[in-house]
Order: C-alpha cells, then structure tokens, then sequence
C-alpha cells in the first residue's frame, strides 16, 4: 500500500493528540484517493485547510497523492512561500452570520448578544445544519469533525474550546468581530430584531417595579421577548467589553434569561 509524509502547520496540529508545533506522520493511503479524502480521514476537516502543497506544489483538494509524496497542509496562504498558490478557502462572505449545531446553545445566545445573525435550535439534524449553511452562507460552528466533512459544508469552523466563555473568545477573534458587534440589537432567545416600544404599549406586561422603575424598552420582532436595562445589565455589559477586548475568559456568566 503506498505512503505519503504529512506535515501540519500552525493551529491544525489541534486535531492530533500530539502538540507538537508541526505534526509530521507517515501515513499509508489506497492509492485511488483524492488529497482531500486522506486528510479528512486523518481527522482535519476540508473547512480547515487553506493551502495543499504536494512535493512543492500548490494543488487542489482533487489532486490524488502518490506513493512517497511529501504533503504538507496549511490553514491559511500566509507564510505559504511558493507561487502560484492555490488558495482552497472559499471567497470571504460579505455579511458574517452562523448556525450551530445542538451542543453550542450557550455560545449561540453569547454570538445573539453580541448582536450577530445566529441560527440555532436544539434538533437540528446534521443534514439540515450542513444544508442550512451551503444555502444561506451561513459559518456553520460545531465540535463535530464529521459534520464539517460534509461536502457541501464550504464555510465552517471546528471550536477548540469547551467553555461557552472561550468559545465567544476563541470565535470573536477568529472572525475579526470585535469590530462588527451591535451589543443589544438581537433577541436571546429567538434571534430576532430589537426594536424600541413605548411603555405604555407593553405596561400590562411589566412586572409591578418594573412599572415603576423603568421607562425604556425594547421588543423582539418574532417572539415579542421584552427587554430593559434592569439590574443585570450592567454586568452584561461589562462581560461583553471583557470579551471584546480578548479578557473574559474569567468573567462571570452573565444572567442571559
């Protein structure tokens, strides 16, 4: 059975047991398989793999690998020094929006807070996630190695983390969103639009002090969610400056509900 040498670079060397800086196995192949199918099967998925090089050269996820070829797989071009490169990342999307799969709720109720477009529900099939992120262009989350193997799936990202609190790190910069957050504009619960109501349309909905206490409200276009500045606020507002700053990986839950 013919062999190839793999060499990993930089944060793709998360997905091996071994944390060395650069992975480098021999690893045996059917001969018949495409470049893509063997690296997957060596446990990194295609949405993490930017640039292929076999014996020097740039190639496609189609390029089959022969018998002692030399590969080395990189998660982006940069410090890729050969030219011409082929760059395997889809081209970068215009607006940033997600779907998670049914592990990451917490992380999907943070990525709403911080006011991006997020898409999750706790039954979603893996079928309709991949589905789901190839039709709408959507990032697609997920701890599932298998899920992003999907061939459809072209944007989506594997999350290192485990904490919900690192995970909205981790995510906020690996998509450069510290700039792009509008704290406050989505709901929670639901994903949807805030938009501001008058006291006096939702009054029969308040609770006694909060009738008295608060002037200010907003409402969810969708689940008609309500929502006000009341004592919980504050930290939530802190643990979202901490995050965006790259600092709240030690800061408290916020009380979301």
């Amino acid at each position: 059975m013919p062999n190839a040498f793999f060499f990993f670079h930089n944060e793709l060397n998360d997905f091996f047991q071994n944390e060395s800086s650069e992975m480098c196995f021999e690893a045996e192949f059917n001969g018949h398989e495409t470049v893509k199918h063997v690296i997957e099967s060596l446990g990194v998925p295609h949405t993490e793999v930017g640039v292929i090089l076999i014996n020097g050269e740039s190639v496609g996820f189609d390029q089959k690998p022969h018998h002692q070829d030399c590969i080395h797989v990189y998660p982006s071009r940069d410090g890729v020094l050969v030219s011409p490169v082929i760059d395997l990342k889809p081209e970068p999307l215009k607006d940033i929006r997600f779907v998670l799969d049914g592990h990451l709720g917490k992380l999907a109720t943070y990525l709403r807070l911080l006011g991006f477009d997020t898409l999750y529900q706790n039954d979603f099939e893996d079928t309709q996630l991949a589905e789901i992120s190839s039709e709408e262009k959507r990032i697609l989350l997920t701890r599932d190695r298998g899920l992003l193997k999907r061939t459809m799936v072209s944007y989506g990202y594997f999350v290192r983390e485990k904490s919900p609190r690192k995970q909205l790190i981790e995510i906020v910069d690996k998509f450069g969103l510290a700039d792009k957050a509008i704290p406050f504009y989505r709901c929670a619960n639901c994903n949807g639009v805030l938009q501001p109501i008058a006291k006096e349309e939702i009054i029969d909905r308040l609770e006694p002090k909060t009738k008295i206490y608060y002037d200010e409200f907003q409402i969810c276009e969708i689940c008609e969610q309500i929502y006000w500045k009341g004592s919980h606020f504050k930290r939530m507002e802190c643990f979202i400056n901490e995050v965006l700053a790259g600092k709240g990986s030690s800061f408290t839950d916020p009380e979301i509900d």
